[in-house]
């Protein structure tokens, strides 16, 4: 590994806001390790990577579930042998609510969005805060996907928003803890990018007041390019919590 050479893990890279993320990161030289449920999307992630640029380091891609706790240390103890530290971890892997009122939900339906939502994110943090501490020179960043719903919940999504809400208390607790070791943790919270998650709203969703509406969507590659910016920052320096959104999205305010 060169001196230069910056390495970058991105969970839920497969698709949508992950994948927008690792194109990013790529065009900005970073060298990366791809992980997600779904091999076949990483590897075509992957090949996209390679077209861009010849210069574009090939990636790592890790079939990996975030809620499993020894699969995550299996994927962190590999990233080590292969790469020796870790620069950049953009902690972005989740889940939708489950379908319907959630007064008919069974444990299972709560627990799975709690596994990777908030466990997931929880196992990735913990592994990246022990690589960054050990490592020389000492330090990295996390970058914590959070959520307009860390904020402000939509009808029917008390899974998503409660454990979107945990993920603000992560992102507070470890960014206190990260100062002993030069580890700066930070939060984008995004509103309405395109992604198999936020699609529907392009046909309409439900608000507030009981109404369907489509809602306007950005390009997923607009959060990429908010990443790279947030891990563009020299360590001194971190972006806490950066919210982009559609414009005319029904969120500030009255709807």
């Amino acid at each position: 590994m060169s001196a230069l050479e910056k390495i970058a893990l991105v969970t839920g890279a497969g698709s949508g806001i992950g994948k927008a993320a690792a194109l990013a990161l790529a065009q900005d030289g970073y060298t990366l390790i791809l992980a997600g449920r779904r091999e076949q999307r990483l590897i075509a992630v992957a090949e996209e990577i390679g077209s861009l640029d010849s210069r574009c380091p090939p990636p790592m891609s890790a079939a990996v579930d975030v809620g499993d706790s020894e699969a995550v240390k299996g994927l962190f103890a590999d990233i080590k042998r292969r790469f020796g530290r870790l620069d950049l971890l953009f902690n972005n892997a989740g889940r939708g609510n489950p379908p319907g009122a959630f007064t008919e939900w069974d444990a299972n339906q709560w627990r799975e969005v709690v596994d990777t939502n908030l466990n997931g994110m929880f196992f990735c943090l913990q592994q990246a805060f022990q690589m960054m501490r050990d490592q020389h020179p000492q330090g990295g960043r996390i970058i914590n996907n959070g959520s307009l719903a860390a904020h402000s919940p939509r009808p029917n999504s008390i899974a998503y928003t409660a454990t979107k809400h945990g993920v603000t208390g992560l992102t507070k607790a470890a960014a206190l803890d990260g100062r002993t070791y030069n580890i700066a943790v930070g939060q984008i919270d995004v509103g309405n990018a395109m992604s198999d998650l936020a699609s529907r709203m392009a046909a309409g969703v439900l608000q507030a007041n009981g109404e369907i509406k489509t809602e306007p969507l950005i390009d997923p590659s607009l959060v990429g390019q908010a990443v790279v910016y947030m891990a563009s920052l020299p360590l001194e320096a971190n972006i806490l919590f950066h919210t982009i959104m559609a414009t005319n999205m029904p969120f500030v305010g009255r709807g």
